[in-house]
């Protein structure tokens, strides 16, 4: 499948800033199941641009701008090529070992509701990988999807008590009970056609790692493993650590955010 991706980013400022410093996780690699046609990053301000990977190994481009800046936009425009994988992740760049993916975050903290309810998913799972399926399809079964942007700070713990969640907080709770059963799971941030074309935010599912399989995605919004609808971008412990911006700013006032990404099967 070819999927063309447009993501726009802007920050307002009610007062002007004197520099800004952004690490931007936009960019998708080339990996066995997709294939990077075109791609780019345009910034609408005097910006320098550099190049590296952070300490997940992500591809990322640290964003220098130097002020008075009252907004920014940042656009990202454009094509991957995708084919089916069965959810098994191959060809990517891997510097850490599965076990440092069993630690917690205060985004997803251990939790014994979250831990209940996975331990009572995985009885009588024919094995690691029939638990990890059992359990993204009783996430998919107890949660409707919540399409807004996600509330900034809800842990997975918190987001557990709800009755709806987004895709980042069912990713998140994901990665929480995998890592209860002792299965290595981390966050992944992304761009995906299954919530519909145009939306709030990014992507976002999970992986866990599987002896003999490797790093295998699980969507909680779908109840399946992501497939050729799906961009793999970038992943770490949580949300947090795979955001597509982060970063600091130099000067006083509020910053306003607004963000929209529009994803579809191109012709």
């Amino acid at each position: 499948m070819r999927l063309s991706i447009d993501h726009r980013t802007v920050y307002r400022f009610s007062e002007p800033q004197s520099r800004l410093v952004q690490m931007l996780r936009m960019t998708p690699e080339n990996s066995h199941d997709q294939t990077v046609a075109r791609w780019r990053i345009d910034v609408d301000c005097d910006a320098k641009m550099r190049r590296g990977r952070d300490g997940f190994g992500n591809a990322i481009t640290m964003l220098y701008c130097e002020g008075p800046i009252a907004d920014i936009e940042i656009a990202v425009r454009g094509e991957v090529l995708t084919s089916h994988s069965d959810g098994v992740v191959r060809g990517v760049t891997e510097v850490l070992p599965p076990a440092v993916y069993l630690r917690a975050t205060d985004a997803t903290p251990r939790d014994p509701a979250i831990a209940a309810f996975a331990a009572e998913v995985a009885a009588g799972a024919n094995g690691p990988i029939g638990t990890l399926h059992r359990m993204n399809r009783a996430f998919n079964a107890r949660f409707g999807v919540d399409r807004a942007r996600p509330e900034p700070g809800l842990s997975a713990a918190d987001a557990f008590g709800r009755p709806v969640a987004t895709s980042r907080d069912l990713a998140q709770m994901f990665v929480v009970a995998a890592r209860s059963l002792d299965i290595p799971a981390r966050y992944v941030s992304g761009y995906s056609i299954v919530e519909g074309s145009l939306r709030p935010t990014p992507h976002g599912w999970a992986e866990a790692h599987v002896d003999g399989l490797g790093w295998v995605g699980f969507d909680p919004c779908t109840g399946r493993s992501p497939q050729e609808e799906s961009v793999r971008v970038s992943a770490a412990l949580d949300a947090s650590g795979a955001a597509p911006v982060a970063g600091s700013r130099l000067g006083e006032g509020e910053e306003e955010l607004d963000v929209a990404v529009k994803v579809s099967a191109a012709q």
